[in-house]
């Protein structure tokens, strides 16, 4: 059967979305720029003139994606997922090392980091793999396949070594979670982070006291299921260890920059001079907009170029120098429209492949904004994740159009999937 007509079947206000934040990104990355007086909109030497570059080579994408057989992306996953991991592969042989990772290919003046294309086809792949009707991600050999699925890429980009988007691909366990991935792994693993802060800032001894406290108090009132006090026994001995383990993971393992982000957080006394300075420039900047902003152009710490990196990981700043708490609100209510469409039009899919993928793409698109945006006001470490369609870059924004008109094209085709 034919593809519908896509001017019928594509979701506009998914489109709009899409237009108007990548409008206002570059509208950003030009203020972030520090554009000279009288110089051109189209100086293709400075950062937003090829941000223009990347946003018109967009467009004979969006076309393609659009006009292509639906069928492709589902038909051919394990092939891009395959290319993928040799492009990751690649790196470690052809790839050019940059702040200490080696995660790019340079091509003359281009730069292609592929981590960023990955991510889409680890989603296809997943999408694929749990649109099996047999698949049951209760039972152990099924949720160790998805993980596979899931882990490689990140090994891979760990070794880069690139914390940031290798913990952007371990997002997809909430979607594992919403097509039936038992919810104590999710909560496992919040214990487990909140475990590694609480055991920097407190005595293992204490923690391990409450947490005994805690089970004890679980054991006497659990009526659901078996209370086999062995169990118990064995969760404790497990936080026991992870407890008492933090500080030599913290002192040994950790690299010294990733020691200091951690300091910022928590709240420890670092030189604001060196390791705290790009989040005390941030807050400053954010903070010194006010209800409406200095006006756009009119940022003096975006101006002063106080803020480091603020065309790419810190390029929410100057939304909220230039544009205040309103301009910050606005932008904040785009992007969880975006969040909020791309959720329900999964929901409304006729086939397991798309509804899964559609999750994908809105996790992905929800940890980059949160992380971001958290990491600039002291909720989460600096770990260099870009903000969809704002921060600089081709990679990034090319990475993210795909993901998305992805979704979109199976959504326009969704009549078509009975």
């Amino acid at each position: 059967m034919r593809n519908q007509s896509v001017n019928r079947s594509i979701d506009w206000l998914t489109l709009f979305l899409y237009i108007t934040l990548v409008s206002m990104g570059w509208m950003t990355i030009y203020s972030a720029s520090l554009p000279v007086e009288g110089a051109s909109v189209f100086d293709f030497s400075q950062n937003y003139g090829r941000q223009m570059i990347f946003i018109f080579l967009s467009i004979p994408l969006i076309f393609i994606l659009l006009f292509i057989d639906a069928k492709i992306f589902e038909r051919l996953s394990f092939v891009f997922y395959g290319l993928g991991i040799l492009l990751l592969l690649g790196l470690f042989v052809f790839g050019v090392t940059k702040k200490g990772q080696t995660n790019w290919y340079q091509f003359g003046g281009f730069g292609f980091q592929p981590s960023e294309f990955v991510k889409t086809a680890t989603a296809l792949l997943l999408a694929k793999y749990l649109s099996y009707s047999q698949i049951n991600l209760k039972l152990w050999k099924h949720q160790l396949i998805a993980f596979a699925i899931i882990g490689l890429p990140v090994l891979l980009i760990q070794m880069q070594p690139d914390t940031g988007s290798a913990l952007i691909f371990l997002s997809l366990v909430f979607v594992l979670n919403r097509e039936g991935l038992p919810s104590w792994y999710l909560i496992a693993g919040a214990t487990a982070i909140g475990l590694f802060f609480a055991a920097l800032l407190f005595n293992p001894l204490y923690i391990i006291i409450i947490f005994t406290v805690l089970a004890i108090l679980h054991f006497l009132n659990n009526r659901k299921i078996s209370r086999n006090p062995f169990v118990y026994l064995f969760v404790l001995a497990v936080v026991a260890g992870f407890v008492y383990s933090v500080n030599f993971v913290y002192n040994e393992v950790l690299e010294p920059h990733q020691k200091d982000r951690i300091d910022v957080l928590i709240g420890e006394e670092v030189d604001m001079k060196k390791e705290g300075y790009n989040l005390n420039q941030s807050m400053i900047a954010i903070g010194s907009g006010g209800l409406l902003g200095k006006g756009y152009l009119e940022g003096t710490q975006t101006k002063g170029g106080f803020v480091p990196e603020q065309h790419t990981d810190y390029i929410f700043t100057t939304v909220g120098e230039e544009w205040g708490f309103v301009g910050v609100v606005v932008v904040i209510l785009l992007f969880v429209s975006l969040f909020l469409r791309i959720i329900y039009l999964a929901e409304n899919q006729k086939t397991k492949f798309s509804r899964v993928y559609g999750y994908c793409v809105a996790t992905y698109l929800f940890i980059h904004f949160f992380v971001n945006i958290a990491m600039l006001v002291k909720l989460f470490p600096t770990i260099g994740v870009p903000l969809p369609f704002f921060s600089y870059g081709g990679s990034s924004l090319w990475a993210f159009t795909i993901m998305l008109f992805i979704f979109i094209k199976l959504d326009a085709n969704k009549v078509n999937e009975w």
